[in-house]
């Protein structure tokens, strides 16, 4: 005997293959034969629903094997809300709102061939070659109006089935399909969604990616419009954003090959460095990109970032959860509905007799077989009847089934709106909508606005698109336990908990996803050209700093780079240091000449009036300390610290010193020189030999140089500078700025030169006077006095300007100048008042009056000198001595003594 149960699951077996079950007829009746493989409820208006209730065939066949949760559990949840709506006393009231489900078998042109059903009440059927056996008219049952569909799942079958939905003005209001096409309302202007489309999910990705710090990613897509329009959105985004770069962009295949899962992690393996895979996959194709990294020991290297298709589903990573660990997903904000939980745990096959694919859901969720035509024939237990959904199985209610509820409750939301404008006070259906517009119905659609089954607002934008709300999933292994875990969420923009992740490393630094590593600080980045995130660092060298991320900038000529070279400092500005060696020996030279010229100044005062003192020409003598003085004090002013008072005096000392030096000695040269070309042609003595002459002489040389000075001082007032070239070196660690005063080296010639061409003529004029004995006058040691001078500035040009280019320019050129300037005053001071100060001092006995001997005398004794040298060349030794003396016998009696005479001829 076969019990009344297992008769009955037969029977429905039988029916979900060949027919279905109408809600209003006896489940013992066969079921009309166009009703197969879906399910009807009566009702004044129909909704059209379409749910994977199996997956895609195998070999050629359209439907494979069942799918509990996506197909059964999403499939009640259209039911179970049709029941709310219709015991809703405010919710279409009077108005019942029936179903006519299909079965899509995840399949797209399979559920176009079935939407066709659809569309059958508005297409007219042309009876006329249509003849009944007996010759009667034909009778065709009438198919029900679909005023509005309540699907698909998967976006290409919503795509294939809004193309021709859209033809005949039926709205579709999906609850899975998110893929970016859908939202074009120039091609699929009757499509809603009550789930955000995948162009916010791309975006929240790219922000989790952002986030994490990742630039180098790769992606994954299986090939359809779900796969391949969710990672096209992501490439698109980011190539907006720029931040991102994509290393690889792989699809999975519809049909794919063996051994096809382990090429695709090979090919990702070929850029190691993008480890962050971008996911676009359905769970089958998850799973098995996760058994092919786990089979190629790959565990812990790839980081997933899944979409919402993985979202917090246990199916793709189960028995491989060390591979999965640390996957990040994303899934549209949801809730689990405690009112269907109850419903469905409360359903049976005997009060579920509308559901032609329950008793199939039962032999598979229970594991068990129903009677002789159960789809199980190897289970070796049968079903009693008694089993109970939730207590001897394990159940968890579909992530969806909120969006299932929240499309059927939008529809019905748009029909009550349209009721009520449309059939104001008419109980039940009026005449007005006895034939519902899909377009006005659309636009009904459009304006809902109502708290869903999760308490969220339920709202369409123009492209009838839901806003974007996002849960941020990672799956995480702790203690042994592998959970998803919320980490943050997603609402337009991102909010993330990075406290709460985990890596497979267990170490608490993120995982790196990057093609080049940061440039140091001062480094800028060298862009790979068509790879964005692939750069090489290069350092900001020499004066330039790091401007922006990409670019170096000259800083500032009197700037420098700081140490992080991020900005420009200013470069320190130095000045000649008084304890520096280069300042120390100059006025350590001047300390001793100033002593030195003093002491020879308070001695000629002193004696003042001594033979010595007054035949070397007090008055001049007077002078030329003051011009020796003057060369030893302008060390001074060329070593203190720059500043106006400062840069005058050194204008003014530069050259007054050896001015007044050479002014003096020049005078004294050339009154000698005249003296002795008078006396070869007269006997009378030459004009402007006397002191007060010479006097006005030598300053009438002396105004010349400041009158030049005071034309300088007028055309450029002295100011200090900072010369940032002096020292500019190619480290500019030590590039300093030089506080000088403005006197530029065509200056400092101008004022020395006036000076020079007065030691030069002074040099001219004692080479003239070498030959006047030395009993008569100081020819000589001026002469030695200006030949050494001249060798020390010989010396000093090359050395001055021979280190114009050097970086210790500013000491060396100073210590040169100052050096030789003590030098030179030191040869004069030395050769021209040293000996006299020695026997005034040591041997005052030689300090006495001489016997005065007459001009005449004078220029006749300095006559033969220069005839003794002339005969020198023409006589024999002995011949010119035995000449010069008779010469000397003839013009002077012999009873007379010679003495020269300082005080009216010497100089």
């Amino acid at each position: 005997m076969v019990s009344a149960f297992e008769w009955y699951g037969s029977l429905l077996l039988l029916t979900g293959v060949a027919g279905s079950v109408s809600q209003r007829t006896d489940p013992l009746v066969p079921p009309a034969p166009e009703y197969a493989h879906s399910i009807r409820l009566d009702g004044d208006i129909i909704l059209g629903g379409l749910f994977p209730v199996h997956a895609r065939g195998e070999r050629g066949a359209p439907c494979g094997e069942l799918k509990k949760e996506k197909g059964i559990h999403r499939l009640e949840a259209m039911l179970f809300a049709i029941d709310l709506i219709n015991k809703d006393p405010d919710l279409l009231p009077n108005v019942t709102l029936g179903a006519r489900i299909l079965d899509t078998c995840s399949r797209d042109t399979y559920a176009l061939e079935q939407s066709l059903t659809f569309v059958q009440a508005l297409i007219e059927r042309d009876s006329t070659d249509v003849r009944c056996t007996s010759g009667e008219q034909p009778i065709f049952a009438k198919p029900d109006k679909i005023i509005g569909v309540i699907g698909a799942a998967a976006s290409s079958v919503s795509i294939m089935v809004a193309n021709i939905l859209r033809l005949f003005k039926i709205p579709q209001i999906s609850y899975a399909s998110t893929a970016p096409e859908l939202s074009d309302n120039t091609r699929y202007d009757f499509f809603s969604r009550v789930v955000p489309p995948d162009s916010y999910q791309a975006q929240a990705m790219l922000d989790i990616v952002t986030a994490m710090g990742w630039n180098y990613v790769s992606t994954l897509a299986s090939e359809g419009n779900y796969g391949e329009s969710g990672v096209e959105a992501f490439v698109q985004i980011s190539r907006e954003s720029g931040g991102v770069c994509i290393a690889q962009s792989l699809k999975i295949p519809r049909e794919p090959r063996l051994g096809e899962f382990d090429k695709i992690i090979l090919r990702l393996l070929e850029t190691p460095h993008a480890r962050a895979i971008v996911m676009f996959a359905n769970e089958d194709d998850i799973r098995r990109v996760l058994d092919a990294a786990k089979r190629n020991n790959q565990t812990g290297h790839f980081l997933w970032v899944g979409s919402d298709s993985w979202g917090s589903k246990i199916s793709p990573v189960v028995q491989q959860e060390s591979v999965a660990e640390g996957a990040i997903t994303i899934l549209p904000k949801r809730a689990s509905i405690e009112a269907f939980d109850r419903y469905f745990k409360s359903r049976s096959l005997s009060n579920n007799r509308r559901n032609v694919w329950f008793a199939e859901f039962w032999e598979e969720n229970f594991g068990c077989k129903l009677g002789m035509h159960g789809k199980r024939p190897g289970s070796p237990k049968k079903c009693t009847g008694l089993e109970k959904v939730g207590r001897d199985s394990t159940y968890e209610q579909e992530g969806k089934v909120q969006f299932v509820m929240d499309a059927v409750y939008a529809m019905a939301h748009a029909l009550h709106r349209m009721h009520r404008d449309l059939c104001s006070g008419y109980p039940g259906l009026c005449p007005r909508m006895s034939n519902i517009d899909g377009k006005e119905l659309l636009g009904y659609i459009r304006n809902v606005s109502f708290n869903g089954s999760a308490k969220t607002l339920v709202v369409f934008n123009e492209n009838g698109d839901a806003p974007g709300r996002y849960d941020i999933y990672q799956y995480q292994i702790t203690n042994g336990s592998a959970e998803y875990r919320i980490i943050g969420h997603w609402t337009d923009q991102l909010h993330l908990n990075m406290n709460a992740m985990q890596w497979a490393s267990r170490d608490s630094s993120m995982p790196a996803s990057v093609c080049s590593l940061p440039c140091q600080t001062g480094e800028r980045k060298k862009v790979v050209k068509g790879v964005p995130c692939c750069w090489h660092c290069e350092r900001c060298e020499g004066y330039h700093y790091q401007a922006s991320e990409f670019t170096c900038q000259l800083c500032p000529y009197e700037q420098r780079p700081d140490q992080n070279r991020t900005s420009c400092q200013p470069i320190p500005i130095i000045k000649l240091e008084w304890h520096s060696p280069w300042a120390v020996v100059p006025v350590f030279i001047a300390i001793l000449g100033i002593l030195a010229t003093t002491f020879v100044v308070v001695t000629f005062v002193r004696y003042n009036d001594t033979p010595i003192v007054r035949a070397s020409g007090r008055e001049m003598s007077y002078v030329l300390l003051t011009g020796i003085f003057l060369c030893y004090v302008t060390t001074f002013p060329m070593i203190a610290e720059p500043g106006v008072a400062v840069c005058s005096f050194r204008r003014i000392f530069l050259g007054l010193g050896m001015c007044f030096s050479y002014a003096a000695l020049l005078t004294k040269t050339n009154r000698i020189h005249r003296i002795f070309e008078q006396g070869k042609q007269s006997v009378a003595a030459p004009r402007f030999i006397s002191p007060a002459s010479q006097l006005v002489i030598t300053f009438s040389l002396i105004s010349v140089q400041l009158m030049g000075v005071f034309v300088w001082f007028v055309a450029d007032p002295p100011h200090t500078v900072v010369d940032y070239g002096e020292q500019r070196t190619q480290d500019p660690e030590n590039a300093r700025g030089v506080l000088k005063c403005d006197i530029s080296d065509l200056s400092l010639i101008c004022s020395l030169g006036y000076s020079i061409l007065l030691m030069v003529t002074c040099t001219v004029y004692a080479i003239k006077t070498r030959g006047v004995p030395e009993t008569f006058n100081e020819a000589k040691p001026i002469g030695f006095t200006m030949y050494t001078t001249c060798i020390i500035w010989l010396a000093f040009i090359p050395i001055f300007f021979g280190t114009a280019q050097s970086a210790e320019r500013m000491y060396i050129q100073t210590t040169t100048l100052t050096v030789s300037l003590s030098l030179s005053a030191s040869v004069s001071l030395g050769m021209l008042y040293m000996p006299k100060v020695y026997i005034i001092i040591l041997h005052p006995e030689q300090n006495v009056p001489k016997r005065k001997r007459s001009f005449k005398a004078i220029v006749t004794a300095a006559t033969m000198t220069n005839k003794l040298s002339q005969l020198a060349s023409e006589r024999p030794n002995g011949e010119v001595k035995t000449e010069l003396c008779e010469s000397v016998d003839n013009s002077t009696p012999s009873t007379k003594t010679t003495y020269v005479s300082y005080t009216n001829h010497a100089i």
